[in-house]
């Protein structure tokens, strides 16, 4: 059935779980969730939502874990066709405020507190009577807000309607691109934790679940622990994460048999970490890219080459373009813009944002810098707004970490603008030492100066153990403080 014909979300998903009956679908310590088990709680979720008055167009803000209650609850949430907000942990007091402003007429947590709006509990809806699941999303209305990870700004909610829900190819087998095909098949125990209001998590749940895999509840999510012990197939990864796994088993190797996929997702993975991932880890690393906003973009195998993102599927559009708008030749660095089925419509009760991002004939502007090989990979340089401007010059800092973590001293660079009174900014490098030996700034300034030119190169190195991370997991750089 054509997505434009088909039911609104979550219908795939519920089929998905119709389709799985008796087979466990979620563990979660010692229960075993079958999938007709998960389909009654999502029905008697959705009674207790629709029995408090919420229906399409209310705005439900989830504050969940990764139980099977919590899944149930958000799959609920969109079958009453409520405008559904996830609180993820990490969050501070003000960005709690933030959100639960943005016109929510209700909080479901499953655990004891008030938020300041009317709060029901899980497990007080999930005693209501199970009622025929009857899905009342409507097109265009927005279906969820998601949050960027404000790692280059305060976080905006993106507003992603029941239509590009509907359109997303997660949970419709018969429309995943090869990349996903290959991915869905390797998800036979997927790691779940933190909390599955998290965009990637949730997706990657779906996934699963579509794929006839388990999710499978991880506390705490410490790796490769958390693997071995749970006998995990499958795993989301931060770059900073992955780093570590990659020295934890290059000190001390465990049994990681059971994996056979690792997402790594959030920041780019340069081409040294790739190999060097694939090389410990075996061929298990899948590097996602995409964007709150857009919904995943590419995704290469671990057979696709080192430091790419593989190829965009042909659902998806992608244009790399000068700073004027002309798109640039292949192998040619500028900026993306984007068309995914499922890409978010505006920034929610944020109109002028929008206009920056959003197109009014449909694409959605990255700020992301970045080129297309002759082989269609996608490969990642920078950010638009990433910048050290030398001399009134503008310099991106993604070219500049990429040739210093060339560097066999580096396992990771993050490169800052400093004040500099003599060319007005110049570049602060901080640097994760490779092998506990530091770099020296000569051989650094030499490197960069051959490769980008002088103004590029660094007039300090700061020598850190790792980076500071957003509450998203991501490198977050302006934690870095000279």
């Amino acid at each position: 059935m054509p997505a434009g014909d088909a039911e609104p979300f979550p219908r795939a998903v519920l089929d998905a779980l119709d389709a799985a009956a008796d087979r466990p679908v979620f563990e979660h310590g010692d229960r075993v969730v079958t999938g007709a088990r998960l389909l009654d709680l999502v029905a008697r979720i959705a009674s207790g939502l629709r029995g408090e008055g919420l229906g399409p167009g209310d705005g439900v803000a989830l504050l969940l874990g990764v139980t099977p209650e919590a899944f149930a609850t958000i799959l609920a949430a969109h079958v009453v066709g409520a405008r559904v907000v996830g609180l993820r942990p990490g969050l501070t007091d003000a960005q709690v405020r933030h959100v639960l402003g943005l016109d929510i007429a209700a909080v479901v947590t499953d655990s004891a507190g008030r938020h300041g709006r009317r709060t029901l509990t899980v497990d007080a809806l999930s005693r209501s009577r199970p009622r025929p699941v009857r899905l009342a999303g409507r097109p265009g209305d927005v279906a969820r807000l998601i949050h960027t990870s404000g790692s280059t700004g305060t976080p905006k909610a993106c507003a992603q309607t029941y239509a590009a829900m509907t359109a997303a190819w997660t949970a419709r087998p018969a429309a995943w691109p090869p990349a996903i095909r290959e991915l869905a098949s390797r998800l036979d125990r997927y790691l779940v934790f933190g909390t599955l209001a998290s965009q990637v998590m949730f997706e990657y749940a779906v996934l699963t679940l579509a794929a006839g895999g388990t999710l499978v509840a991880a506390d705490p999510p410490a790796l490769p622990d958390a693997i071995t012990r749970h006998r995990a197939s499958g795993c989301v990864i931060t770059v900073p994460r992955l780093a570590k796994l990659v020295a934890a088993q290059r000190r001390a190797p465990v049994d990681l048999s059971s994996l056979r996929a690792l997402m790594v997702s959030g920041s780019p993975l340069t081409a040294d970490r790739h190999r060097e991932a694939l090389d410990v880890l075996g061929p298990v690393v899948f590097h996602g890219y995409g964007q709150s906003e857009t919904g995943m973009v590419a995704m290469a195998t671990p057979a696709d080459p080192p430091g790419s993102v593989g190829v965009p599927p042909a659902t998806v559009d992608v244009e790399v373009r000068d700073p004027a708008g002309a798109p640039v030749p292949v192998g040619v660095d500028g900026e993306l813009f984007v068309r995914t089925p499922a890409q978010a419509g505006s920034y929610w009760g944020d109109p002028a944002r929008s206009a920056e991002v959003f197109t009014a004939d449909g694409w959605v502007r990255t700020r992301d810098l970045g080129h297309l090989d002759a082989d269609g990979c996608l490969r990642l340089t920078g950010r638009t707004r990433d910048v050290v401007i030398v001399n009134a010059n503008l310099h991106y800092a993604g070219p500049i970490e990429r040739v210093i973590a060339e560097h066999p001293d580096v396992a990771e660079a993050y490169v800052v603008a400093v004040p500099d009174d003599d060319t007005g900014e110049a570049v602060h490098a901080f640097v994760v030492p490779a092998g506990g030996r530091a770099p020296d700034l000569a051989a650094l300034r030499a490197l960069v100066t051959e490769r980008l030119g002088a103004a590029c190169a660094p007039v300090r190195v700061t020598a850190i153990a790792e980076p500071p991370l957003a509450p998203s997991g991501k490198p977050d750089k302006r934690l870095l403080t000279p």
